[in-house]
């Protein structure tokens, strides 16, 4: 059988401020388009579908629509949670898509009560599916076990419970089956992309690879952001973003995973990048610099550092020149140094000339400026 694997949608995230509700919308139907040209048999997406525990109304509106498409030719369609999303809200979306043939966990089930799924497969196999959504720190802890032992006990006793879980829901696998593992965490030798929740990706977070048996064939994992293979007893991958969440994922190549797999043999995996999602960069240079590179820039989402003195409507120019540019910044060269206390007698200096050896002492001398507060002063003071 054929899979799709993709995860950490983040539906919903802006960029200082900016929507980016067409850029996702251009990357969610890539993705239907992908499982239909592939003509795959089954879509797992490990969680993080929104970017936010209270999605709006319009984020809803993508995602859905999104999932309902993927389960188009009778494709099963697997969805967990993933740390940012609402485990109650995807519960509350549980029976409604399970009429539709959507399978969806929100929190943790039993093997016997959703928690594995056996389904036959499209193309013949039967196929056996753990799903562990993500688990809290706290869930997975018992708040009276945090009131005894250390922080390093708690951590082992994070990752050997989920361990635990796995097993469990494992328990199940055969020889004659294809056997699936997929949940939303943070294995020790992972790599972080540059955008996740860094308090729900420390080490308190981390169960190890050794959790998923050699009888699995693959497993499924969400959350860490960069798309990657990790060591351990089956093949186990992260399908990374298929859209760049912030500046810290500029090097990332968003993208999605196609794996085939048959019963007792380990997964050949694929990789498949998503070209509808805008890229990001961070560029540096004079005025004149970022006006030469810019017809090379296209649509990306830019993070500029400007090499020229400070001065009003800066970053205004900047964006007249750069439309994507998020987050302007000037150069360390050119930021201005902290003003020295004035010297003895300034007390007898009007405040005009006060502000103006300011803005000389800190490179922010502007003839502009000065004319402005000289207005503002005398309509103070009348």
């Amino acid at each position: 059988m054929k899979i799709l694997h993709t995860a950490d949608w983040h539906v919903g995230k802006v960029l200082k401020g900016r929507s980016r509700v067409d850029e996702h919308r251009a990357v969610l139907r890539e993705l239907a388009d992908l499982a239909q040209a592939e003509d795959v048999d089954a879509v797992i997406v490990a969680g993080d579908l929104f970017d936010t525990s209270a999605p709006t109304p319009e984020a809803q509106s993508l995602v859905l629509p999104t999932l309902m498409r993927l389960r188009e030719d009778g494709r099963d369609v697997v969805v967990l949670a993933g740390n940012h999303d609402n485990p109650h809200l995807f519960e509350v979306y549980r029976p409604v898509l399970g009429a539709l043939g959507i399978h969806v966990v929100g929190a943790f089930r039993r093997p016997d009560q959703g928690g594995t799924l056996a389904f036959k497969a499209r193309s013949g196999e039967d196929v056996r599916l753990a799903v562990l959504p993500f688990l809290s720190h706290r869930y997975v802890v018992r708040a009276a076990e945090v009131l005894t032992g250390g922080a390093t006990d708690h951590n082992r006793d994070y990752a050997a419970r989920v361990g635990g879980l796995i097993g469990a829901l494992t328990a199940g696998f055969a020889a004659g089956t294809v056997n699936i593992v997929t949940t939303h965490g943070t294995l020790p030798s992972g790599t972080f992309g540059g955008g996740e929740r860094e308090a729900q990706s420390i080490f308190s977070y981390y169960f190890e690879a050794t959790a998923f048996p050699v009888s699995t064939q693959y497993a499924a994992l969400g959350h860490l952001h960069r798309r990657q293979r990790i060591p351990g007893p089956c093949p186990i991958w992260y399908s990374g973003s298929p859209i760049s969440v912030d500046f810290g994922e500029e090097r990332n190549t968003p993208g999605a995973l196609l794996v085939n797999v048959e019963p007792g043999r380990p997964a050949v995996v694929r990789e498949a990048a998503v070209r509808s999602a805008r890229a990001m960069a961070t560029v540096r240079g004079t005025l004149g610099e970022l006006e030469a590179m810019a017809g090379d820039l296209g649509d990306m989402w830019l993070r500029v550092v400007v090499a020229e003195k400070p001065r009003p409507g800066l970053a205004e120019t900047v964006r007249q020149i750069l439309p994507g540019a998020l987050d302007v910044a000037v150069d360390e060269r050119f930021r201005p140094t902290r003003a020295t206390r004035a010297p003895q007698g300034s007390a007898s200096r009007g405040p005009m000339d006060l502000f103006h050896d300011y803005l000389s002492a800190t490179g922010r001398g502007d003839e502009q400026v000065e004319k402005l507060f000289h207005r503002l002063y005398d309509e103070v003071t009348g």
